[in-house]
């Protein structure tokens, strides 16, 4: 394990910004899988391997790069490490990032779920404030601990890892017809 982690610690060194996106697209992936087999309990002959590819796609087109971006803007606007600046970080990524984020992440799904526009926006109306309340049970505490802990290269990571269990939620919130 420990070289495992020493192999990812040098790839994030020597390509930080590719290392990110595909993190975070594996580990969409990851979610849906286990947004399958032991949410919606599909077992492996059910498993929709489409389904977990177009969510990885929207983890390594949307997500990483997405996120990754914001993490290095949010530095930039809002420099340092303290508790303060850690609180300051944490409120405009919950408090202005997430709620569009969401909303996009629940588009992009509908749109590659074949949805109609129409049909993509009553699903969005219909999950977008259960999944963003949903969102505040977790995250806020998440980032508070991402923004004063961890460096920035790591942070997507970071999320990443806990975000299993949110993109298994938000996979099976995106999937339902």
């Amino acid at each position: 394990m420990a070289a495992l982690w020493r192999s990812y610690q040098r790839l994030m060194a020597q390509h930080p910004w590719r290392v990110q996106i595909l993190t975070a697209g594996s580990l969409v992936g990851v979610g849906d899988v286990i947004s399958q087999q032991l949410v919606e309990r599909r077992g492996l002959s059910g498993h929709s391997s489409r389904r977990t590819l177009k969510m990885m796609a929207i983890g390594f087109c949307f997500v990483g790069p997405v996120v990754g971006g914001w993490y290095q803007l949010l530095d930039r606007l809002i420099p340092g490490n303290t508790k303060m600046v850690a609180l300051k970080k944490m409120t405009l990524d919950q408090g202005g990032f997430a709620p569009c984020f969401l909303g996009c992440f629940l588009a992009i799904a509908g749109a590659l779920n074949g949805l109609s526009a129409e049909k993509n926006w009553a699903k969005i109306r219909r999950d977008y404030l259960d999944a963003l309340l949903t969102n505040y049970y977790l995250w806020p505490a998440v980032q508070i601990a991402n923004f004063y802990f961890i460096p920035l290269n790591h942070r997507l990571a970071v999320v990443q890892v806990v975000a299993v269990v949110w993109n298994s939620y938000l996979s099976w919130k995106a999937n339902q017809l």
